[in-house]
């Protein structure tokens, strides 16, 4: 046995017991991976994956990041993307399978998905993956509760279908080059997403491998976004487009393959593949590279403002000189916020407040914090104070930002009514994995979240259930405590 799996407990030690088939079959030669092992092996983990046992430290990581996205789906839901997605799929009917968030309506799975992501990233409390951009758990995590509500599942089974599904989300860009999918004016989060549900719902479908292989192809035909989604003003398509096209498409190719419809079985290797049509410079390898070693899930960034996540950097380096200073908005005559040049064009003059970089810099300064009510006023963004001081606020793309280490920095710099210049550089925001969150912060932010929505009582016992999800025999259970 392995000197370090007898020193750990027999959760771990069964996990690297294990390790050595998963590694087997995941960690191909980059030549053999390319000559059409792709979607074979891609498919063998999927199917592996549905009963094969996480490591504790993932385990845990993966709660967090479905209890993160439970607060973002019930709190988005009275939020005007969600109710309108909400009604949209009302007006749609379908069967009596799944219930959407913080309502009385139970629909078919894709169309209760559909809402219960737009639901998830309609106020920006999400969570971001910063190396690739991707949002996996606005997508992955409602095809996961609709697909597990849908077959009966377990929370165990949940738990292990949300971290395969951060996987291939985060990995299919990694394959493409996430720079070269935003250099070809497509959408990374949009394009993302759809693999993100598609690896939470076939895993909790129990698709065998073939029928994996089928349900990878139709969710690469369904693949799109574009980057137009940053002059989206009202945040409801932009909600769309990061989250409920994504976990529609995942969970209607799942649903296809189970009603019996065949596809293609190698679409990430064979002709016209996904790859070599999405990517000019494609690294088909990048899909299986760590795969059952490295967990995405655990590298995400939980949000602990709700805003777009290029802000949050700024954010904590304003509020940490507003702090440390003493500093009031009226001492304030320029502020300087340098930001990687990728970020400028996302957050730089939006017309979404709580996409809008200059002005939650201003709000932070005049209010001394960013609430999650204040972030998403629109009113304040006209308030004379709050105007005024962003009419002083200058954000600027920073090339030596542009590092894969932190690419999601920021450096604020501060000049005073007297001359005196003050900086400060946030490397890594709260809530990162450099930075990260404890269960109790967790917690904290989803029920500021969601008890205006579901009152104490019923946010307490949800947050309950969710921190021990994996003692779930039926994720129905969730039922009463997330609908009407």
């Amino acid at each position: 046995m392995d000197r370090n799996a007898s020193r750990c407990g027999p959760d771990r030690r069964r996990f690297l017991q294990g390790a050595g088939t998963l590694l087997s079959a995941a960690a191909l030669p980059a030549r053999a991976a390319s000559g059409g092992e792709v979607t074979r092996r891609l498919a063998r983990y999927m199917v592996e994956a549905q009963d094969r046992p996480l490591p504790p430290e993932v385990m845990l990581a993966c709660k967090h990041r479905i209890l993160d996205t439970f607060g973002a789906m019930i709190s988005g839901a009275h939020m005007r993307p969600g109710e309108m997605a909400a009604a949209y799929v009302r007006g749609l009917g379908g069967a009596d399978q799944v219930s959407v968030v913080a309502s009385d309506l139970r629909t078919s799975a894709v169309n209760a998905t559909l809402a219960n992501a737009m639901c998830a990233h309609a106020d920006e409390t999400d969570d971001f993956e910063p190396v690739t951009k991707a949002h996996p758990g606005s997508a992955t995590v409602p095809a996961a509760l609709a697909m597990a509500e849908k077959e009966g599942r377990s929370g165990l089974e949940m738990i292990r279908a949300v971290a395969l599904g951060y996987d291939l989300c985060c990995r299919l860009l990694m394959a493409l080059g996430p720079d070269l999918v935003r250099g070809s004016h497509r959408s990374a989060e949009c394009t993302s997403s759809t693999f993100g549900a598609l690896g939470a719902a076939a895993a909790l479908a129990r698709l065998d491998e073939r029928a994996t292989r089928f349900a990878l192809s139709y969710a690469a035909q369904q693949v799109s976004g574009l980057w137009s989604w940053v002059k989206d003003e009202d945040h409801i398509e932009k909600a769309f487009d990061f989250a409920g096209m994504g976990a529609r498409n995942g969970v209607t190719a799942v649903g296809m393959v189970q009603a019996g419809l065949t596809g293609v079985s190698d679409v990430l290797d064979g002709t016209h593949n996904l790859f070599i049509a999405l990517s000019t410079d494609p690294k088909p390898e990048a899909r299986l590279e760590g795969l059952g070693s490295r967990f995405y899930v655990t590298e995400t960034a939980i949000k602990i403002f709700s805003v777009g996540y290029p802000i949050h950097s700024p954010l904590d380096a304003v509020l940490t000189l507003r702090e440390r200073h003493d500093l009031r908005a009226q001492d304030v005559r320029q502020v300087v916020v340098r930001l990687p040049t990728d970020a400028v064009g996302i957050v730089g003059h939006s017309a979404m407040p709580d996409v809008n970089c200059q002005h939650l810099v201003a709000l932070a300064l005049v209010k001394g914090a960013v609430s999650f009510a204040d972030s998403h006023d629109p009113a304040l963004m006209e308030e004379p104070s709050i105007r005024a001081l962003r009419e002083k606020v200058d954000v600027v793309g920073d090339p030596a930002l542009m590092t894969r280490e932190a690419p999601r920095s920021a450096r604020v710099e501060v000049t005073l009514a007297d001359g005196r210049r003050l900086d400060h550089f946030t490397k890594f925001s709260p809530g990162t994995k450099e930075n990260p969150l404890s269960t109790e912060r967790v917690n904290a932010k989803v029920r500021d979240l969601i008890v205006p929505v579901l009152g104490a009582p019923r946010a307490d016992a949800l947050i309950a259930r969710l921190n021990a999800l994996e003692d779930l025999e039926d994720v129905r259970v969730l039922r009463p405590l997330i609908a009407d």
